[in-house]
């Protein structure tokens, strides 16, 4: 397979950058219609992950086609690094799973823009296949996973909270977890948030009723855990 700056030589470079930058966004489109069908993110990830491939095309492209011999080989090492450096800001507070679209993004983005546009769409489309194969397939899934819920208590300022409920989960619940404390009511009251795992969901009612005795009746609620995400 050759790079499309060798298979039309009787073009001009540049109409080839601008096919380049065509099959970029058709695979780029391609690749993120496959993508949404198991990644649940935002409108703006979508757009992140569409636009970027085409900017890192129209670089290495450019680089491509400015440079060449030693000088190339140097610059494009330097191009691609400060394309891999475009998903840094997106590292602090991304999911695993958005890190690895943009990545791959990134990825096919920069050898469409070297002029190996068919290589770029076999290499989205496997990857987006594998991807959401990988996502149905639960032989990575440890049984526990998913099982954890979020406990709210709310207790009188007064109530020491540190040992009253511990005979409770000892009964109830196979591993629990102190995440937050927090005050409400202006101070009157604490909100206490434990990640919790019950030894056996139909008891759920029982935990909350005995719950209910040692906090004077005030708020209880069991949530489904989920890790604080932040959206780009």
């Amino acid at each position: 397979m050759d790079s499309l700056f060798n298979l039309l030589p009787s073009l001009d470079k540049i109409f080839v950058i601008f096919i380049l930058i065509g099959a970029t966004l058709v695979i780029s489109v391609i690749f993120n219609l496959l993508i949404c069908f198991r990644l649940r993110a935002t409108k703006s990830f979508y757009v992140t992950s569409l636009i970027m491939p085409i900017i890192v095309t129209a670089v290495i492209s450019m680089v491509s086609l400015f440079l060449d011999g030693v000088a190339s080989g140097a610059v494009r090492i330097a191009s691609i690094a400060v394309a891999l450096g475009l998903i840094r800001f997106r590292s602090l507070n991304a999911k695993a799973e958005e890190l690895l679209i943009l990545f791959a993004g990134v990825a096919f983005g920069l050898i469409c823009g070297l002029g190996y546009a068919a290589f770029a769409a076999i290499f989205a489309v496997l990857i987006a296949l594998l991807y959401i194969g990988a996502t149905y397939l639960n032989i990575f899934q440890n049984k526990r996973f998913g099982k954890e819920r979020l406990l709210k208590i709310t207790i009188p300022e007064s109530l020491e909270y540190k040992d009253v409920f511990s005979e409770t989960f000892e009964h109830y619940l196979r591993s629990f977890e102190l995440v937050e404390v927090k005050t409400t009511n202006m101070g009157s009251m604490f909100r206490l948030s434990y990640k919790i795992e019950l030894k056996n969901e139909k008891e759920e009612k029982e935990l909350i009723d005995e719950l209910r005795t040692k906090n004077g009746n005030l708020e209880i609620s069991i949530l489904p855990y989920v890790e604080e995400a932040k959206v780009l």
